[in-house]
């Protein structure tokens, strides 16, 4: 059995996650990639990290269906990452949700669905990873790195459930670094604004421009300096219940 460490990376196929995932791999980790909806997207990812690691195995890459929003297929996907590589060292809870919504306007962000599946997938599930990762985590002195958001850390974002419920994952790591000591460390990750292919979709074409602009760096994040941050919570053997603010300034 092959003493590399394992990363677990939820909603991994693509932006954050993707470019986490190759990072991991070209520094030495095994990676389970997780994904919900587009198998083809997954395993895709899963051949680049093959193709592109230098003495990677075949099994050191694997994809794996999960739905986060369901506790069950939760722990079903650490059991599968455990069965498969035989450890788990990291765990990066990168799922989340949300839905567009005039964070301005009250009467706009009622619908209380949004509220549930936000509260569901930007607080419980992470809950749930930790809780099945644990035992395992706790074996290999391991960590868990949850992405949260910048609008956690000020009102701001898609929307104001969105916003709240991820104020609400920012206390829920503090509180699972308490309760995860001393072995494992529990930290988490706040971006701003990103241009994925999601967000290309979703915001107004003058939003990224005018953000970019009110950064003292002027320079919005990329997914590759979000992950860069994530495996430095890896390799800081000293940090739990720390959340890393990764926004060009734009919150000074």
């Amino acid at each position: 059995m092959s003493a590399k460490p394992v990363a677990l990376i939820t909603a991994g196929s693509a932006g954050l996650g993707a470019a986490t995932a190759k990072l991991f791999a070209r520094s030495g980790f095994r990676v389970a990639v997780n994904f919900n909806n587009n198998e083809a997207r997954a395993n895709d990812l899963v051949q680049q990290l093959r193709s592109s690691t230098e003495d990677a195995e075949a099994n050191d890459f694997i994809a794996l269906r999960a739905d986060l929003a369901d506790r069950d297929a939760i722990y079903k996907l650490v059991d599968a990452t455990v069965d498969h590589f035989g450890r788990l060292d990291v765990v990066f809870s990168n799922g989340g949700w949300t839905n567009y919504r005039d964070i301005t306007n009250l009467d706009d962000n009622v619908v209380e669905d949004d509220w549930d599946r936000c509260y569901n997938m930007n607080v419980k599930s992470h809950l749930f990873l930790m809780h099945a990762s644990k035992s395992h985590l706790d074996k290999t002195s391991g960590c868990f790195i949850a992405t949260a958001s910048l609008a956690g850390v000020t009102v701001s974002g898609s929307s104001l459930a969105y916003s709240i419920s991820k104020a609400a994952q920012l206390h829920l790591i503090k509180g699972l670094a308490k309760s995860a000591g001393p072995n494992i460390r529990v930290n988490s990750v706040s971006p701003g604004l990103m241009l994925t292919d999601w967000a290309k979709t979703v915001f107004p074409e003058h939003v990224p421009e005018a953000t970019r602009e009110r950064t003292p760096l002027k320079r919005l994040v990329t997914v590759e300096d979000v992950a860069e941050q994530v495996l430095c919570f890896v390799r800081s053997k000293s940090v739990t219940g720390a959340n890393a603010v990764i926004d060009g300034g734009l919150s000074l």
